[in-house]
């Protein structure tokens, strides 16, 4: 059964996110929806990153597997057009290897958060930035941002009902920066905890209006305690912007693993019998 791995751009203001709901518009049952009347097959996607209600992307990753091989400019076209007029968008569509899963081959996951600084409100941005009035030293930003990168207990960064087993995380990159009106945060992580990032951006805001200074991060951090943590920046300036993976050689060579495992297991419960 060929699988094809998706990468989509969505806005995410009319869902309650990725992942599919009982009583609310997602993103992956657009994506669902669009395969049925494609192909007339109901399918189950998965996804790189679940985004929560009102998060954008603009490089999610889904994979999806079909009845028959297609060719990919034909994937990608027929999905595009049964997805409209929903704001959701099939930028590539590949068939992928044994083994390749969207969400478990995945090895960095990248987000970039959207503040637009000025003080009139917002107009084309609105819902698609945090919209922050107040002038922000980006650069005193980006200096604390580096205290969240390494290695780090984030139980201050999450959500408080966040079902992760563990807090633990390696951030390996975080830059913010200015582009005119607006203050850009980015972060890459091999996965991130619910709510870590819009928690990071709300808290850095503090250091940008000179709230807080170098240190304040790092002893937030050591509290291990969500009351420690500053304002959660809202899900309208966030977006997915990238998924990397590891190769294709490490795919099948740990499916093949996992199958040997899996038999192994098998054989040895039959000799329980």
């Amino acid at each position: 059964m060929p699988r094809y791995k998706l990468t989509v751009e969505y806005d995410g203001r009319p869902y309650c996110g990725w992942q599919r709901q009982a009583n609310g518009p997602s993103v992956q049952a657009v994506i669902e929806r669009a395969v049925r009347a494609f192909t007339g097959e109901d399918v189950t996607i998965g996804g790189a990153g679940r985004t929560d209600t009102g998060v954008h992307a603009t490089g999610q990753v889904c994979h999806v597997d079909l009845s028959k091989a297609w060719d990919v400019k034909t994937v990608m076209g027929a999905m595009n057009f049964h997805c409209q007029p929903e704001p959701v968008v099939i930028l590539d569509a590949e068939e992928m290897h044994e083994g390749f899963d969207a969400r478990f081959s995945a090895i960095r996951r990248s987000y970039r958060y959207r503040i637009h600084n000025r003080v009139p409100p917002l107009t084309h941005q609105r819902g698609l930035a945090w919209h922050v009035k107040p002038d922000l030293d980006a650069e005193a930003m980006h200096e604390a941002a580096q205290e969240f990168v390494g290695h780090h207990d984030f139980t201050t960064f999450r959500h408080s009902r966040c079902q992760a087993r563990s807090p633990e995380k390696t951030l390996e990159e975080f830059r913010v920066y200015r582009d005119g009106e607006f203050v850009i945060a980015e972060c890459s992580s091999r996965s991130f905890l619910h709510n870590q990032v819009r928690s990071m951006v709300g808290t850095l805001r503090l250091v940008g209006e000179g709230k807080w200074g170098q240190g304040d991060i790092t002893k937030a951090l050591k509290a291990l305690d969500r009351q420690a943590c500053g304002p959660v920046a809202p899900a309208d300036g966030l977006y997915l912007t990238r998924v990397d993976y590891r190769s294709r050689e490490k795919d099948i060579e740990l499916k093949k693993d996992w199958q040997d495992r899996k038999a192994a297991l098998e054989a040895e419960a039959e000799g329980d019998d």
